[in-house]
Protein backbone atom coordinates (compact mmCIF):
# COMPACT_ATOMS: atom_id res chain seq x y z
CA UNK A 1 0.00 0.00 0.00
CA UNK A 2 1.32 3.43 -0.98
CA UNK A 3 1.27 6.27 1.53
CA UNK A 4 1.60 10.02 1.01
CA UNK A 5 2.92 12.50 3.59
CA UNK A 6 2.17 16.21 3.87
CA UNK A 7 3.92 18.50 6.37
CA UNK A 8 2.66 21.95 7.32
CA UNK A 9 5.82 23.66 8.60
CA UNK A 10 5.88 26.58 11.06
CA UNK A 11 8.56 28.50 12.94
CA UNK A 12 8.69 26.19 15.97
CA UNK A 13 6.52 23.17 15.10
CA UNK A 14 5.03 21.25 12.20
CA UNK A 15 2.01 19.09 11.52
CA UNK A 16 2.63 15.70 9.90
CA UNK A 17 -0.19 13.93 8.07
CA UNK A 18 0.19 10.60 6.28
CA UNK A 19 -2.68 9.29 4.15
CA UNK A 20 -3.33 6.10 2.20
CA UNK A 21 -4.58 5.70 -1.39
CA UNK A 22 -8.16 6.41 -0.28
CA UNK A 23 -7.32 9.59 1.70
CA UNK A 24 -7.62 7.83 5.04
CA UNK A 25 -5.33 9.35 7.68
CA UNK A 26 -2.65 7.03 8.99
CA UNK A 27 -0.75 9.73 10.91
CA UNK A 28 -2.01 13.13 12.06
CA UNK A 29 0.20 14.78 14.65
CA UNK A 30 1.77 18.12 15.57
CA UNK A 31 5.37 17.93 16.80
CA UNK A 32 8.17 20.36 17.64
CA UNK A 33 10.74 21.27 15.01
CA UNK A 34 13.16 18.46 15.71
CA UNK A 35 14.48 16.29 12.89
CA UNK A 36 14.92 13.21 15.08
CA UNK A 37 11.31 13.46 16.23
CA UNK A 38 10.10 13.71 12.63
CA UNK A 39 12.19 10.73 11.53
CA UNK A 40 10.95 8.66 14.47
CA UNK A 41 7.32 9.48 13.61
CA UNK A 42 7.75 8.48 9.95
CA UNK A 43 10.05 5.48 10.53
CA UNK A 44 7.30 2.81 10.75
CA UNK A 45 5.96 3.88 7.34
CA UNK A 46 9.20 4.72 5.53
CA UNK A 47 9.06 1.88 2.98
CA UNK A 48 5.46 2.71 2.05
CA UNK A 49 5.75 6.52 1.84
CA UNK A 50 5.99 7.51 -1.83
CA UNK A 51 7.08 11.08 -1.06
CA UNK A 52 6.88 13.86 1.52
CA UNK A 53 5.38 17.22 0.54
CA UNK A 54 6.68 20.29 2.40
CA UNK A 55 5.77 23.92 1.75
CA UNK A 56 8.66 26.18 0.80
CA UNK A 57 8.42 28.33 3.90
CA UNK A 58 11.30 30.53 5.12
CA UNK A 59 12.73 27.69 7.27
CA UNK A 60 12.48 24.56 5.12
CA UNK A 61 16.21 23.84 4.66
CA UNK A 62 16.80 21.74 7.78
CA UNK A 63 13.74 19.53 7.28
CA UNK A 64 14.08 18.96 3.55
CA UNK A 65 17.82 18.26 3.72
CA UNK A 66 17.38 15.95 6.72
CA UNK A 67 14.66 13.88 5.07
CA UNK A 68 16.56 13.60 1.79
CA UNK A 69 19.68 12.45 3.65
CA UNK A 70 17.57 9.67 5.21
CA UNK A 71 16.38 8.46 1.80
CA UNK A 72 12.95 10.07 1.56
CA UNK A 73 11.73 11.55 -1.70
CA UNK A 74 10.79 15.15 -0.91
CA UNK A 75 8.52 17.46 -2.88
CA UNK A 76 9.06 21.16 -2.17
CA UNK A 77 5.66 22.77 -2.65
CA UNK A 78 5.19 26.01 -4.55
CA UNK A 79 3.06 27.81 -1.96
CA UNK A 80 2.04 30.59 -4.34
CA UNK A 81 0.64 28.13 -6.88
CA UNK A 82 -1.02 25.62 -4.58
CA UNK A 83 -4.07 27.84 -4.03
CA UNK A 84 -5.25 27.31 -7.58
CA UNK A 85 -6.05 23.70 -6.66
CA UNK A 86 -8.37 24.56 -3.78
CA UNK A 87 -11.11 22.17 -4.76
CA UNK A 88 -12.19 21.70 -1.16
CA UNK A 89 -12.73 24.17 1.62
CA UNK A 90 -10.16 23.64 4.32
CA UNK A 91 -8.77 25.48 7.29
CA UNK A 92 -6.27 24.79 10.02
CA UNK A 93 -2.78 23.32 10.04
CA UNK A 94 -3.88 19.68 10.15
CA UNK A 95 -6.14 20.14 7.13
CA UNK A 96 -3.38 22.05 5.32
CA UNK A 97 -0.98 19.13 5.75
CA UNK A 98 -3.69 16.72 4.61
CA UNK A 99 -4.36 18.92 1.57
CA UNK A 100 -0.70 18.71 0.50
CA UNK A 101 -0.71 14.93 0.77
CA UNK A 102 -4.04 14.77 -1.07
CA UNK A 103 -2.82 16.89 -3.99
CA UNK A 104 0.34 14.80 -4.21
CA UNK A 105 -1.71 11.60 -4.33
CA UNK A 106 -3.75 13.06 -7.20
CA UNK A 107 -0.57 14.09 -9.04
CA UNK A 108 -1.47 17.78 -9.20
CA UNK A 109 0.84 19.14 -6.51
CA UNK A 110 2.71 22.26 -7.77
CA UNK A 111 6.34 21.81 -6.78
CA UNK A 112 9.55 23.83 -6.89
CA UNK A 113 13.20 23.05 -7.48
CA UNK A 114 15.34 21.90 -4.54
CA UNK A 115 18.79 23.43 -4.92
CA UNK A 116 21.84 21.52 -3.67
CA UNK A 117 22.98 22.89 -0.28
CA UNK A 118 26.43 23.87 -1.58
CA UNK A 119 24.94 26.23 -4.18
CA UNK A 120 22.11 27.35 -1.91
CA UNK A 121 24.48 29.13 0.50
CA UNK A 122 26.06 31.18 -2.29
CA UNK A 123 22.63 31.91 -3.76
CA UNK A 124 21.42 33.18 -0.38
CA UNK A 125 24.52 35.38 -0.09
CA UNK A 126 23.69 36.96 -3.44
CA UNK A 127 20.12 37.46 -2.23
CA UNK A 128 21.54 39.38 0.70
CA UNK A 129 23.59 41.46 -1.77
CA UNK A 130 20.36 42.34 -3.58
CA UNK A 131 18.85 43.46 -0.30
CA UNK A 132 21.85 45.70 0.43
CA UNK A 133 21.79 47.12 -3.11
CA UNK A 134 18.13 48.08 -2.68
CA UNK A 135 18.89 49.72 0.67
CA UNK A 136 21.82 51.60 -0.88
CA UNK A 137 19.61 52.85 -3.71
CA UNK A 138 17.08 54.19 -1.20
CA UNK A 139 19.81 56.27 0.48
CA UNK A 140 21.00 57.62 -2.88
CA UNK A 141 17.44 58.68 -3.72
CA UNK A 142 17.05 60.27 -0.28
CA UNK A 143 20.18 62.40 -0.82
CA UNK A 144 19.04 63.29 -4.32
CA UNK A 145 15.59 64.39 -3.10
CA UNK A 146 17.00 66.49 -0.25
CA UNK A 147 19.21 68.43 -2.66
CA UNK A 148 16.44 68.79 -5.22
CA UNK A 149 13.88 69.90 -2.65
CA UNK A 150 16.16 72.35 -0.82
CA UNK A 151 18.35 73.78 -3.59
CA UNK A 152 16.14 73.40 -6.65
CA UNK A 153 18.41 71.31 -8.85
CA UNK A 154 18.87 67.62 -9.42
CA UNK A 155 22.10 65.69 -8.89
CA UNK A 156 22.33 62.39 -10.74
CA UNK A 157 22.53 59.11 -8.86
CA UNK A 158 25.79 58.38 -10.66
CA UNK A 159 27.39 61.57 -9.29
CA UNK A 160 26.18 60.86 -5.73
CA UNK A 161 27.85 57.43 -5.81
CA UNK A 162 31.23 58.85 -6.83
CA UNK A 163 33.91 58.64 -4.13
CA UNK A 164 34.72 62.36 -4.36
CA UNK A 165 31.07 63.49 -4.04
CA UNK A 166 30.61 66.44 -1.66
CA UNK A 167 27.30 67.44 -0.13
CA UNK A 168 26.23 70.94 -1.29
CA UNK A 169 24.99 71.92 2.17
CA UNK A 170 26.62 74.09 4.81
CA UNK A 171 28.63 71.89 7.18
CA UNK A 172 26.93 71.73 10.56
CA UNK A 173 23.47 72.61 9.24
CA UNK A 174 20.48 70.34 9.81
CA UNK A 175 20.33 69.64 6.08
CA UNK A 176 23.97 68.60 6.10
CA UNK A 177 23.52 66.24 9.06
CA UNK A 178 20.45 64.69 7.47
CA UNK A 179 22.08 64.02 4.09
CA UNK A 180 25.43 63.14 5.68
CA UNK A 181 23.80 60.31 7.65
CA UNK A 182 22.49 58.89 4.36
CA UNK A 183 25.91 59.25 2.78
CA UNK A 184 27.71 57.44 5.64
CA UNK A 185 25.23 54.54 5.54
CA UNK A 186 25.58 54.42 1.76
CA UNK A 187 29.38 54.15 2.02
CA UNK A 188 29.06 51.33 4.57
CA UNK A 189 26.59 49.45 2.39
CA UNK A 190 28.84 49.81 -0.66
CA UNK A 191 31.74 48.32 1.29
CA UNK A 192 29.65 45.34 2.40
CA UNK A 193 28.36 44.82 -1.15
CA UNK A 194 31.94 44.77 -2.44
CA UNK A 195 32.90 42.18 0.22
CA UNK A 196 29.99 39.93 -0.74
CA UNK A 197 30.87 40.20 -4.42
CA UNK A 198 34.48 39.26 -3.73
CA UNK A 199 33.48 36.29 -1.56
CA UNK A 200 31.01 35.10 -4.18
CA UNK A 201 33.45 35.31 -7.08
CA UNK A 202 36.06 33.42 -5.04
CA UNK A 203 33.57 30.68 -4.10
CA UNK A 204 31.91 29.82 -7.40
CA UNK A 205 32.36 30.35 -11.14
CA UNK A 206 29.86 30.56 -13.93
CA UNK A 207 29.20 27.16 -15.48
CA UNK A 208 30.25 26.93 -19.13
CA UNK A 209 26.73 27.33 -20.51
CA UNK A 210 26.05 30.31 -18.23
CA UNK A 211 29.24 32.09 -19.34
CA UNK A 212 27.22 32.99 -22.42
CA UNK A 213 25.20 35.35 -20.23
CA UNK A 214 28.06 37.86 -20.17
CA UNK A 215 27.52 38.42 -23.91
CA UNK A 216 24.41 40.39 -22.88
CA UNK A 217 25.23 44.04 -22.27
CA UNK A 218 24.45 44.66 -18.61
CA UNK A 219 25.05 41.12 -17.35
CA UNK A 220 28.42 40.84 -15.66
CA UNK A 221 29.83 38.06 -13.47
CA UNK A 222 27.73 38.89 -10.38
CA UNK A 223 24.42 39.26 -12.20
CA UNK A 224 25.33 36.19 -14.26
CA UNK A 225 25.89 34.17 -11.07
CA UNK A 226 22.59 35.42 -9.71
CA UNK A 227 20.76 34.22 -12.82
CA UNK A 228 22.65 30.90 -12.81
CA UNK A 229 21.96 30.10 -9.16
CA UNK A 230 18.32 31.18 -9.30
CA UNK A 231 17.63 29.37 -12.58
CA UNK A 232 19.21 26.01 -11.84
CA UNK A 233 18.90 23.54 -14.70
CA UNK A 234 17.35 25.28 -17.72
CA UNK A 235 16.03 21.89 -18.88
CA UNK A 236 13.31 22.04 -16.25
CA UNK A 237 11.59 24.72 -18.36
CA UNK A 238 9.76 23.45 -21.43
CA UNK A 239 9.68 26.71 -23.38
CA UNK A 240 10.82 30.32 -23.31
CA UNK A 241 7.38 31.40 -22.11
CA UNK A 242 7.59 29.09 -19.11
CA UNK A 243 10.97 30.52 -18.16
CA UNK A 244 9.85 34.14 -18.65
CA UNK A 245 6.82 33.41 -16.48
CA UNK A 246 9.02 31.92 -13.75
CA UNK A 247 11.11 35.09 -13.94
CA UNK A 248 7.95 37.18 -13.44
CA UNK A 249 8.60 38.89 -16.76
CA UNK A 250 5.08 38.36 -18.14
CA UNK A 251 1.67 39.60 -17.10
CA UNK A 252 -0.34 37.22 -14.92
CA UNK A 253 -3.87 36.95 -16.32
CA UNK A 254 -6.75 34.55 -15.70
CA UNK A 255 -8.95 33.77 -18.68
CA UNK A 256 -12.08 31.68 -19.14
CA UNK A 257 -13.95 31.07 -22.40
CA UNK A 258 -11.72 33.62 -24.11
CA UNK A 259 -12.57 36.37 -21.62
CA UNK A 260 -10.28 38.05 -19.14
CA UNK A 261 -11.35 37.23 -15.60
CA UNK A 262 -8.78 39.32 -13.76
CA UNK A 263 -5.14 39.18 -12.88
CA UNK A 264 -3.46 36.04 -11.65
CA UNK A 265 -0.98 35.56 -8.84
CA UNK A 266 1.91 37.98 -9.43
CA UNK A 267 3.78 36.41 -6.52
CA UNK A 268 4.22 33.14 -8.41
CA UNK A 269 7.71 32.72 -9.81
CA UNK A 270 11.12 33.93 -8.72
CA UNK A 271 11.34 37.54 -7.55
CA UNK A 272 15.15 37.46 -7.61
CA UNK A 273 15.23 36.61 -11.31
CA UNK A 274 12.66 39.33 -11.89
CA UNK A 275 15.02 41.80 -10.23
CA UNK A 276 18.07 40.48 -12.10
CA UNK A 277 16.49 40.83 -15.53
CA UNK A 278 15.13 44.26 -14.61
CA UNK A 279 18.66 45.35 -13.67
CA UNK A 280 19.98 43.96 -16.96
CA UNK A 281 17.21 45.78 -18.84
CA UNK A 282 18.15 49.15 -17.32
CA UNK A 283 21.77 48.70 -18.41
CA UNK A 284 20.85 47.46 -21.88
CA UNK A 285 18.63 50.43 -22.75
CA UNK A 286 21.42 52.79 -21.65
CA UNK A 287 24.12 51.26 -23.84
CA UNK A 288 22.36 49.60 -26.79
CA UNK A 289 20.60 51.71 -29.41
CA UNK A 290 18.22 49.00 -30.62
CA UNK A 291 17.07 48.13 -27.11
CA UNK A 292 16.65 51.82 -26.32
CA UNK A 293 14.42 52.34 -29.38
CA UNK A 294 12.28 49.39 -28.31
CA UNK A 295 12.07 50.82 -24.80
CA UNK A 296 11.07 54.29 -26.04
CA UNK A 297 8.29 52.84 -28.22
CA UNK A 298 6.87 50.92 -25.27
CA UNK A 299 7.25 53.92 -22.97
CA UNK A 300 5.22 56.15 -25.32
CA UNK A 301 2.36 53.64 -25.30
CA UNK A 302 2.33 52.98 -21.54
CA UNK A 303 5.01 54.14 -19.08
CA UNK A 304 8.64 53.58 -18.14
CA UNK A 305 7.96 50.75 -15.69
CA UNK A 306 5.99 48.74 -18.23
CA UNK A 307 8.64 49.49 -20.87
CA UNK A 308 11.47 48.15 -18.68
CA UNK A 309 9.43 45.02 -17.95
CA UNK A 310 9.02 44.53 -21.69
CA UNK A 311 12.80 44.76 -22.19
CA UNK A 312 13.36 42.38 -19.26
CA UNK A 313 10.92 39.95 -20.89
CA UNK A 314 12.89 40.07 -24.13
CA UNK A 315 16.16 39.40 -22.28
CA UNK A 316 14.67 36.50 -20.29
CA UNK A 317 13.40 34.80 -23.45
CA UNK A 318 16.75 35.36 -25.15
CA UNK A 319 18.60 33.87 -22.16
CA UNK A 320 16.41 30.78 -22.33
CA UNK A 321 17.35 30.19 -25.97
CA UNK A 322 21.01 31.02 -25.29
CA UNK A 323 21.20 28.38 -22.55
CA UNK A 324 19.19 25.80 -24.48
CA UNK A 325 21.07 26.19 -27.76
CA UNK A 326 24.44 27.30 -26.33
CA UNK A 327 24.49 30.52 -28.36
CA UNK A 328 25.72 34.02 -27.58
CA UNK A 329 23.29 36.92 -27.26
CA UNK A 330 21.95 38.24 -30.58
CA UNK A 331 20.49 41.73 -30.10
CA UNK A 332 18.94 41.72 -33.58
CA UNK A 333 17.10 38.48 -32.95
CA UNK A 334 16.07 39.41 -29.42
CA UNK A 335 14.47 42.69 -30.47
CA UNK A 336 13.33 41.82 -33.98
Amino acid sequence: MSLYCGIDLHSNNHVVVVIDEEDNKVVDKRIDNNLNATLALLAPYKEQIKAVAIESTFNWYWLVDGLIEQGYQVKLVNTAAVKQYEGLKYSGDHQDAFHLAHLMRLGILPTGHIYPPEYRQVRDLLRRRRQLVKHASSHVISIQNQIWRSLGYRVSCVDIRKKDFKLPFEIGSFLYHSAHSNLMILNTLDKQIAIIEQQTLEAVELKDEFKLLTSVTGIGPILGLTIMLETGDIKRFEAAGNYASYCRCVNSVRESNGKKKGTGNRKAGNKYLSWAFSEAAHYLVRFDAKAKRFYERKKQKRNGIVAIRAVAHKIARAVFHMLKNKQVFDIERAFS
